[in-house]
C-alpha cells in the first residue's frame, strides 16, 4: 500500500480564471482554430466548448496547474486505447507535428497545460437510470479497466486527491473545510470505519492505470431515448491505482439518481464482474471504497466552495454528493459487503445462532400457533391485510388454541405493504414476533450482560446481541446472567432479534436487502420451539426458467424479469414478496380481483353442480335472459362459449352461414383472437408482423380510421367513404363481404374512437349486399366506456351480431355471441353448435354475478366518473409533457399515445416500452399497445378508485419528469 503523502500534496489548487475570449484566442493562436468559446463546468480544470460554422465542435481543456505535461500525454494515450479497445467513443487529442498533444501556457503567472480534444456529441446521464443503463455503466467500467490494463506511463503517476489509495490523507486535509461539526464528525467516522476494512486486504488489490472518474458526468450517450452510454470523457483523473477503485467510483455516481436504490445500483457490479471478474479482495473492499469516495466527494465540495466561491458546478453537485453519502451508508458496512458478494455470485454467510438454553423454558412446540402474514395467507383474504389492526387481531385469534402465537422470521409480511407505494416495501421480518397469553418468564439463552432499554432488554453475549422487545426486567444495567437464568417476563407482545454485537438493525427490511442483512442478523426463530420456516415461494428467476422449459415460447409474459404474482385484490396485484402493484391494464377482471361475491358464488355452485349445457338447469336460462335484455331489438338470441376468440369465430361463422359467402371485411391494426377465423381477420402487425401479407384471400381490409396518423387525419370522415367504396369495389368484383367485423371502439389501437357516423355508413353498405355487421365488444363493451354500456351505442347503430367476453367473466373462461333468432336459425340449418364448458352452471353463475356486481356497485357509473377524472389528469400531463400526443378513449378504456413529434405523429415506440418498465419499478403495471406499440393501454378493473387514478397519473408524471 502506498505511503501517505505529505499534507497539502493531494488537494489541487484553484486554477486562475480564463475568460471565453481568452480561451478562443488560445485556440486560434496555437491550433489555428477560429471558433467561439463557451465555459463548461469542472471542479479543478478550465474547460471550453469551441464552436465554429464550418467544423466539428471541439473541447479546449486547460488542466489544473498541478497537472504536468507528461500526465496529459498519458491521458491522450489512454483515450486512444479506449477508442480502440473498449467499444466506446473517447475524446482523442489533436496532436502537434512532433506528436505531442499538450501545450504549455502561462496565465497570470501560473504555468498550465492545454489540449484540444474531440468533443463527444451526446448527453451525460441525468435523472432516472434504467436497468440497461446501470448495467452498461458497470460493463463500461470493466471494459475501460481491461483497455488500460497495459498502459505504461510511469511519468504520469502522481499523488492526487481522487486516488482512493490516499483517501485518508485527503480527508485529513479536506475535513477542516466542512463547517458543520455534525457533518464533519459523520464524515470522519464513516470513512475511518470503511478505511479499516480496506486496510485488511489492501496489499492484495491489483493495481493499474484507471480512468479515475468514470461517473454519470463523464460518460455520454448518443441515444437520447435509451440513454445507453457509449462514450467516455474527461480522463483528467487518470492514474495508476487500485483497479477496483474505478468500480467504486462508478457505482457511487449512480446513487443520487431518482429511483436508483442499492439493489438497482448493484446491477452495475454484476455487469462489471461478468466482463472483468473481481478478486475476493476486490469484492471485499468495493463498498468500503465507495463509502470513502462518498465522504471525499462531500468534503471536497466544501473545500472547493471555500477556495473557489464562484464555482457553480461544485455548488450544484453538493446535494447529489450528500445523497450519495446517505445511500452509501444506508446499511451497515457488513450488509453492503454481503450485497456485493451476492451481486458477484459469492456466498453471503448468514450470522450463525450459537447453541444455548431455551428462551422460553415453559414453552413446548405443540403450544405454538403460526400467525401467517405471508402474501398467500388465507387469513388475509378480502383485503383484510389492509386493516390497521390486522396483525394484532390475527395473533390474538391464534391464542384460542395455543399458548403462543408466532410470526415467522424472514417472512415477507403482506400486512406491512401499502397501496400505491412507489417504493419496495420494508416487510421482511428480521426477527420473531410472539404474542403470549398471560405473563410468562423469559430466560437468557446464553450467558451475558443485561442492559435495559425503553422497549425491553438487550443481552450482550460475546459477539452476539439479543434484543428482547417487550420484556420487563428487574435487573439493573450491567447485570451479568448465566445461560438459563431469567432476565424478566413478558405479557402480550415479545420481539426477538439476534444481531452481531454493536449492530443496529431495523425490524423489517425490503426483500432485495433481506439476504444481505443475514450477515449481521441470525435466525431468531430457532429460539422458539416448533417455529416453522417461512413459506418459500419460488424465486422469480427460478420459476421463469421452469416456465421456459415446459411452456411454449409463443405464450409470452409481461416484462423481461417478471414478478411472481400470487394475489389480487380489487385493482391491485401482489407478488410473492408482498410488493403491491396497481393493475392498470387488466380488463379481464372487470369487477376487480378476488371479488368476495364472485368467490362465494363460484364456490357454492361448484359444490352443487358443474356440467355441460346440454343438461337442463336454471342458471344458463337466467344468464341468457339477462344478456338478451342488455342489447337493443332485434337482438334476442344468445350463444355461450369460453372466450373472446371463440365468440368472434362463431360470429364469423354466423356471417358465412347467413350470406353463403366466406369473404369478410375487417379493419387494419385490429386484433380479434387466435382461432383460425378470428386470427384470419386479425390485422395487427404488433401481434403478427406478417399479418397483412398472410391473410387468406377471402379476408379484405380497410385502413384503420386513426385520428392522429393515416391518410385522412385531417378529414377523418373520409375513412367511412373509403370503406364504403371498398365494399362496392368488392361487390362489383364478385366478392361482396358476407360480414364486416370491427371493434366498436378501436381497442387494440389504444381506445381510439371511430369517426362519427363510421359504423352507420359501413354497416349500411355491407347489409346492402347481404352481409352481416359484427360488433367485436370483447374488449370495450360491458360498461367499461362509462357513457355507454356497449361501444356500438356511441356510434348510434345496432349490429347484427355482438361478440363479447373478458368483462363478462372476471377471469373465468366465458364468452357470448348475441344475435337475432333468424340469424341463429340460419346457422342451425348447416348443423349444430355445442360447447362443453360454454354456459356451464359455474360459468353461468359467474356471468350472473358479474352483472349483479356491475349493477349493484354502479361500476359503469364509476367508469364514467373516475375514468373521466383520469382522462383529465392525463390530458393535463400532456400540457406539460410533449411526449403525450393525445389521450384516446373513454371511461376505463384510455390510451395516452406517445409521440416524438406532435405534428408528424412519429411514434415513440422505444420510449413507451421504457416508460412501462419504469412504471413497473414504481409499482404500476402498464403495457404498450397499438401497431406501433406507442400507446399505454389503460383498461383497469372497473372498481378503479380516484386514489388509484391519482397514483397512476403521479407515477407517469414522475417518469416523464425524471426519465425512464
Amino acid at each position: 500500500m502506498s505511503a501517505d503523502p505529505t499534507p497539502g500534496a493531494v488537494t489541487q489548487p484553484a486554477p486562475p480564471e480564463i475568460s471565453p475570449d481568452a480561451a478562443a484566442a488560445i485556440a486560434r493562436e496555437h491550433w489555428g482554430i477560429v471558433a467561439t468559446a463557451r465555459t463548461l463546468g469542472s471542479h479543478q480544470d478550465r474547460n471550453f466548448l469551441l464552436e465554429s460554422d464550418d467544423g466539428p465542435r471541439l473541447l479546449l481543456k486547460v488542466a489544473n496547474p498541478s497537472v504536468s505535461a507528461a500526465e496529459l500525454e498519458a491521458q491522450s494515450a489512454a483515450a486512444a486505447l479506449l477508442s480502440e479497445r473498449a467499444g466506446c467513443r473517447a475524446p482523442r487529442a489533436r496532436a502537434f507535428p512532433d506528436g505531442t498533444t499538450a501545450l504549455r501556457l502561462e496565465i497570470d503567472g501560473v504555468v498550465m497545460h492545454a489540449r484540444v480534444l474531440e468533443f463527444l456529441e451526446g448527453a451525460t446521464l441525468s435523472g432516472h437510470l434504467s436497468r440497461p443503463v446501470v448495467e452498461e455503466m458497470g460493463s463500461l467500467a470493466a471494459r475501460t479497466a481491461l483497455a488500460l490494463s497495459d498502459l505504461d506511463a510511469p511519468e504520469a503517476e502522481r499523488v492526487h486527491q481522487w486516488d482512493l489509495r490516499h483517501a485518508r490523507a485527503v480527508l485529513d486535509e479536506l475535513l477542516p473545510f466542512v463547517a458543520d461539526p455534525a457533518l464533519r464528525e459523520r464524515l470522519a467516522d464513516v470513512a475511518a470505519s470503511a478505511w479499516s476494512a480496506v486496510e485488511e486486504v489492501a496489499a492484495e488489490l491489483p493495481v493499474q492505470f484507471i480512468h479515475g472518474d468514470l461517473t454519470d458526468d463523464n460518460v455520454v450517450t448518443g441515444d437520447p431515448v435509451t440513454r445507453i452510454p457509449d462514450g467516455v470523457i474527461d480522463l483528467g483523473d487518470l492514474n495508476r491505482t487500485w483497479t477496483v477503485g474505478e468500480l467504486a467510483i462508478t457505482v457511487s455516481s449512480l446513487l443520487h439518481h431518482d429511483g436508483v436504490d442499492l439493489a438497482h445500483a448493484l446491477r452495475a457490479v454484476t455487469a462489471y464482474d461478468r466482463v472483468r471478474p473481481l478478486t475476493d479482495a476486490e469484492a471485499a473492499v468495493l463498498w468500503p471504497l465507495l463509502v470513502v469516495r462518498a465522504a471525499t466527494l462531500v468534503a471536497s465540495a466544501h473545500h472547493v466552495l471555500e477556495t473557489d466561491p464562484g464555482n457553480d458546478y461544485a455548488a450544484g453537485n453538493l446535494d447529489h454528493e450528500l445523497a450519495i453519502l446517505d445511500a452509501a451508508t444506508a446499511v451497515p458496512l457488513e450488509v453492503a459487503r454481503a450485497l456485493v458478494a451476492v451481486a458477484t455470485g459469492r456466498a453471503a454467510d448468514p450470522l450463525p445462532l450459537p447453541p444455548g438454553q431455551p428462551l422460553l423454558p415453559w414453552l413446548a412446540g405443540e403450544d405454538v400457533a403460526v400467525a401467517d402474514f405471508s402474501p398467500t395467507s388465507p387469513v388475509l383474504h378480502e383485503g383484510r391485510w389492509l386493516e390497521d389492526s390486522v396483525e394484532a387481531d390475527v395473533m390474538s385469534g391464534c391464542l384460542g388454541s395455543a399458548r403462543v402465537a408466532v410470526a415467522r422470521f424472514g417472512e415477507a409480511r403482506l400486512t406491512r405493504s401499502r397501496l400505491h407505494d412507489p417504493e419496495e416495501p420494508c416487510n421482511v421480518a428480521l426477527g420473531v414476533e410472539l404474542r403470549v397469553d398471560g405473563p410468562q418468564p423469559v430466560a437468557a439463552p446464553w450467558a451475558g450482560t443485561v442492559a435495559t432499554t425503553p422497549h425491553g432488554v438487550l443481552l450482550r453475549s460475546g459477539e452476539i446481541d439479543l434484543v428482547l422487545g417487550g420484556v420487563r426486567s428487574a435487573l439493573r444495567d450491567g447485570s451479568v446472567v448465566d445461560a438459563g437464568e431469567l432476565v424478566g417476563e413478558v405479557e402480550g407482545t415479545l420481539w426477538v432479534q439476534v444481531l452481531k454485537a454493536g449492530v443496529q438493525a431495523p425490524r423489517f427490511v425490503p426483500r432485495s436487502l433481506a439476504a444481505a442483512w443475514r450477515a449481521v442478523v441470525a435466525d431468531a426463530g430457532e429460539l422458539v420451539p416448533g417455529h416453522p420456516d417461512s413459506p418459500q415461494e419460488p424465486r422469480a428467476e427460478q420459476l421463469l426458467a421452469r416456465r421456459e422449459a415446459v411452456y411454449a415460447d409463443v405464450q409470452e409474459h409481461y416484462f423481461p424479469e417478471p414478478p411472481v404474482m400470487v394475489r389480487g385484490w380489487r385493482e391491485h396485484l401482489v407478488d410473492a414478496d408482498g410488493r403491491v402493484y396497481l393493475d392498470t391494464l387488466n380488463n379481464v377482471t372487470s369487477i376487480g380481483h378476488a371479488h368476495p361475491r364472485l368467490v362465494a358464488a363460484v364456490a357454492e355452485q361448484w359444490s352443487l353442480l358443474n356440467t355441460n349445457s346440454r343438461f337442463h338447469y336454471a342458471s344458463v336460462v337466467e344468464f341468457s335472459e339477462r344478456l338478451a335484455e342488455l342489447v337493443p331489438d332485434p337482438l334476442d338470441t344468445v350463444f355461450l362459449v369460453n372466450s373472446g376468440s371463440e365468440a368472434v369465430d362463431l360470429a364469423l361463422r354466423l356471417g358465412q352461414a347467413w350470406s353463403g359467402r366466406t369473404d369478410v371485411l375487417s379493419v387494419e391494426e385490429a386484433y380479434h383472437g387466435w382461432t383460425y377465423l378470428s386470427d384470419a381477420v386479425s390485422t395487427s402487425v404488433a401481434d403478427n408482423p406478417a399479418a397483412l401479407e398472410t391473410r387468406p384471400a377471402w379476408v379484405h381490409t380497410v385502413p384503420a380510421p386513426h385520428p392522429l396518423r393515416g391518410r385522412h387525419r385531417d378529414e377523418p370522415g373520409r375513412y367511412a367513404a373509403d370503406a364504403v367504396a371498398e365494399i362496392e369495389r368488392l361487390a362489383a368484383a364478385g366478392s361482396a363481404p358476407g360480414a364486416f367485423i370491427a371493434e366498436t371502439l378501436f381497442g387494440n389501437g389504444g381506445g381510439v374512437a371511430l369517426p362519427e357516423g363510421y359504423l352507420a355508413a359501413v354497416y349500411g353498405a355491407v347489409r346492402a349486399h347481404g352481409g352481416l355487421a359484427i360488433a367485436d365488444e370483447v374488449q370495450v363493451g360491458y360498461g367499461r366506456l362509462g357513457e355507454w354500456f356497449w361501444g356500438f351505442e356511441q356510434q348510434g347503430v345496432v349490429p347484427d351480431v355482438v361478440a363479447v367476453a373478458k368483462a363478462m367473466d372476471n377471469g373465468h373462461p366465458l364468452g357470448a355471441v348475441i344475435t337475432t333468432r333468424e340469424i341463429a336459425e340460419r346457422y342451425r340449418a348447416g348443423g349444430y353448435f355445442f360447447s362443453s364448458a360454454g354456459g356451464s352452471p359455474v360459468s353461468s353463475v359467474v356471468g350472473l354475478t358479474v352483472l349483479d356486481v356491475i349493477r349493484d356497485e354502479r361500476l359503469q357509473e364509476n367508469a364514467r366518473d373516475v375514468g373521466g377524472y383520469l382522462k383529465g389528469r392525463l390530458e393535463e400531463l400532456g400540457e406539460r409533457h410533449p411526449l403525450i400526443g393525445v389521450v384516446h378513449g373513454s371511461g376505463f378504456y384510455l390510451g395516452p399515445e406517445l409521440v416524438r413529434d406532435r405534428v408528424t405523429g412519429e411514434p415513440a415506440t422505444t420510449e413507451t416500452a421504457l416508460i412501462c418498465a419504469r412504471l413497473r419499478d414504481l409499482g404500476v403495471i402498464a403495457q404498450p399497445t397499438g401497431d406501433h406499440q406507442n400507446i399505454l393501454k389503460i383498461k383497469p378493473p372497473m372498481c378503479f378508485t380516484r386514489a388509484s387514478a391519482d397514483a397512476l397519473a403521479d407515477a407517469l408524471d414522475r417518469v416523464l419528469t425524471t426519465g425512464w
